[in-house]
Formats: structure tokens, C-alpha cells, sequence
């Protein structure tokens, strides 16, 4: 049964509704949170949480519990085929977690929900929202909440940001195809390393995952939608090691998905806030998308708590503000790493010689490593989060004028 009012409704229990739900109700504030999913969901995309999101959600105690379920990672390289070009280490990070995490999103959301029943809270099932008026939300089997605020945290075909008339980019553009699969495999890269791999065809990643397995994402055209052994195995053929070649002995599971690289209009619109992939969708290369939600969550949690106690809209507007430009940052940057990774052929020895002079660089490569774990947001606002995509795009941009 849903409560008639709330300080904040939620909608969304995924890992951005849940780290912004503890927050919330840890600091006491009446909190609904609703999913429209029966049950919570035992498979995921995301697979790492970086340096900075460990940080930010030390401070409501998932961190420890995180670290302790998955394995640490602190190399991210990126590689054509055999050949290394750019190797990043995690290791000198001035971080408690100098390294990147890897793990299940299905763990993220359990340690999360965890978190927010110890804090008092809990996520009401099987509510979907179909109607929304200032901010009273209608849900399909007719029963309503009237909120202080919504916060939209219903991913990227978010009912929440579409009913408050908040613009998502372009519609009419394709996006990408991705197939994602959970192998057993032999062979192939160290299983304390992230790589990611540039080819012709199109980018390939393999992240390493706690229970032995190796999660692979692959931008393809029409991805199936239940991957395979053979169709896994010939991506990694393809776009993976050719010298110590993985050979795929099971695919334990499989999806697709299609991305578009979008940014909200807005993240605010009057008592409605984004987070998540409600705001930002983009492709997965370097592992950003869960992780920029999560900040997200996170902040947009400390600027509801202030604007409740204090009456002032100004924390609300501060967040809204502040996150988008971030997004941007970070969208452009994962498109950067998308667009190097499939330049045509004829160039992909410029960008591979581009690539493996600047490695040389300390400079460069620590750049990176901020870049990638999300340190450079520590302080962030629009001037930081601008500045922080540059070093990469500048490469891009030179490959493509060559």
C-alpha cells in the first residue's frame, strides 16, 4: 500500500534509486521508493564501480561491503588486438581504492538495498507510474503519491522524464548496438585487468568478474539477443589477443542492448529531479554509465536533504546545474574512446602511433587514470568537468584530421 504523501518519491529501484533512497532516508527524510518491476533483477550490464564511487558511497556504507564482494582491478589497458597502446595503472591513485572494481550490477543492488533496510527504508514492487501532475505521481493500478519532489530514476526510457517534458537529444539518431555475454573462458588477458580493445569491426571489452567468469561487450549492427558460444567466440577471433588467444568454453548469459549517447535537456523541472539514465545514456567504453549515477544519486541526495531543512530551492537548482554539464563531460568522453576505437583502416596506424607516443608520457597516462576512475570529479563543477575530457578528445581529433 502506498503512502498518500511523501517528502520524496523515488521512482526507480535500481542501483541510482536505492544509493539515492539510503542517503535520503539516512538522514531522515520521508522517502517512498517504487519500482514497477514485481521483483529485483539478477542480471545487469554494468560490471565495475570506480575509485570515486567507492569514495562518495563510503559515506553510507556500502563501500566496504562492495570491495569485499568483488575483485580489485588496477591496470585498465587499451590494445589493438596484441598490441598495447595505451597501459593505465590504478595503483598511484591517491585514492583507498586504487583500483577498478569489479562486480556484478546485481551485487551493487543488493549491497545498496542492504543499506537502505538498515536505514529504515524499503522498496514498494509492482508500481508503475503512468501519470504525472505537478508533483502527484499516478500509478496503473490507480493509487497516487504526492511528493515535495520526484526524483526520476527510471533509467533511460525514463515514464517520469518523458510525462514532465523534459527533452532527451536527438530521437531520430540510430544509436549503437551492443551484445554483452558472461563467459567461461580459457586463455586470454590477466584476470586482475580491464582491456579494451580497438579494431575495425568495433570496440570490444573484457572485465573480469568475481565468479571466475569474464563479462565481454562488443559494439556490433543487430546484436542477438541470446549470444551464443560460436558468435562470442568469433568476437574474440576477430578483436581480441591473437597471440594468447581465450577460447570460449560455455556463455553462462547473454543480452543486447542499443544505446544512444544523449543528455537531458534538464535535470530539473520544478519538482521533478533526474538521475541516472534518466539524465545520460552513452556507450559503455570505460565503464561510466552506472558510475555517473550513482554520483548522481548521491549528490542529489545531499542537495534534497538541504533543501528540505533550510525551504530554499537553491540546493536544487546547484544540482541540476552542476550534474549536467558533468554528464556532458563524460558522455563526450565515452564517445571519444567509441569513435578511436573504430577509425577506418587506413588510419588506425596514425591513431595507434598517435596513441603509443603519448603512453610514453607520465602526464598522459595519470590523466587517464583520473580520467577513467573519476577522481578528476572529486571537486567538479562545469569548468572542471569540461576540462576533464580534453586530453583524449585532442588525440581523437588529431586521428580523424590526419
Amino acid at each position: 500500500m502506498l503512502p498518500a504523501t511523501s517528502d520524496v518519491l523515488i521512482v526507480g529501484a535500481g542501483p541510482v534509486g536505492l544509493a539515492t533512497a539510503a542517503a535520503l532516508t539516512g538522514a531522515g527524510v520521508d522517502v517512498t521508493v517504487v519500482d514497477r518491476a514485481a521483483t529485483a533483477a539478477h542480471t545487469s550490464r554494468a560490471a565495475v564501480v570506480h575509485a570515486h564511487t567507492l569514495e562518495v558511497l563510503d559515506r553510507i556504507g556500502a563501500a566496504e561491503p562492495l570491495a569485499a564482494a568483488g575483485i580489485p582491478a588496477p591496470r585498465f589497458t587499451i590494445r589493438d588486438r596484441d598490441r598495447t597502446l595505451v597501459p593505465i595503472s590504478f595503483a598511484g591513485l591517491p585514492t583507498r581504492f586504487p583500483y577498478a572494481l569489479m562486480v556484478p550490477q546485481s551485487t551493487t543492488e543488493a549491497v545498496l538495498h542492504d543499506r537502505l533496510v538498515a536505514a529504515g527504508g524499503r522498496v514498494l514492487r509492482g508500481y508503475e507510474a503512468v501519470g504525472l501532475s505537478g508533483g502527484t505521481v499516478t500509478f496503473a493500478n490507480g493509487e497516487s503519491v504526492t511528493a515535495r519532489y520526484v526524483v526520476a530514476a527510471d533509467g533511460m526510457h525514463s515514464t517520469i522524464r518523458e510525462l514532465a517534458g523534459i527533452g532527451f537529444g536527438d530521437p531520430s539518431s540510430g544509436g549503437e548496438s551492443f551484445t554483452l555475454a558472461d563467459v567461461k573462458v580459457d586463455g586470454g588477458p590477466p584476470r586482475d585487468e580491464v582491456v579494451l580493445y580497438f579494431s575495425g569491426a568495433g570496440l570490444l571489452v573484457w572485465a573480469p568478474l568475481p565468479d571466475g567468469t569474464v563479462r565481454l561487450v562488443a559494439a556490433v549492427d543487430d546484436a542477438p539477443e541470446h549470444p551464443g558460444t560460436a558468435y562470442v567466440q568469433a568476437l574474440l577471433d576477430h578483436r581480441g589477443p591473437d597471440r594468447s588467444p581465450a577460447r570460449v568454453t560455455d556463455v553462462v548469459w547473454g543480452s543486447r542492448f542499443r544505446v544512444h549517447h544523449r543528455v537531458a535537456d534538464t535535470f530539473r523541472a520544478g519538482p521533478v529531479l533526474l538521475a541516472g539514465d534518466a539524465g545520460h545514456v552513452h556507450s559503455p567504453a570505460g565503464g561510466q554509465g552506472m558510475n555517473l549515477g550513482l554520483k548522481d544519486g548521491l549528490a542529489l541526495a545531499d542537495a534534497l536533504t538541504e533543501a528540505l531543512r533550510s525551504g530554499s530551492e537553491a540546493p536544487l537548482d546547484r544540482y541540476a546545474a552542476e550534474r549536467r554539464p558533468v554528464a556532458q563531460a563524460v558522455v563526450g568522453f565515452a564517445s571519444q574512446l567509441t569513435r578511436l576505437a573504430t577509425v577506418p583502416a587506413p588510419l588506425r596506424p596514425v591513431r595507434n602511433a598517435l596513441l603509443s607516443t603519448l603512453a610514453r608520457i607520465p602526464a598522459f597516462r595519470r590523466r587517464l587514470a583520473y580520467r577513467l576512475s573519476g577522481l578528476d570529479q572529486r571537486h567538479a563543477g562545469p569548468a572542471v568537468a569540461e576540462e576533464s575530457q580534453h586530453g583524449i578528445e585532442r588525440t581523437g581529433h588529431r586521428a580523424a584530421r590526419t
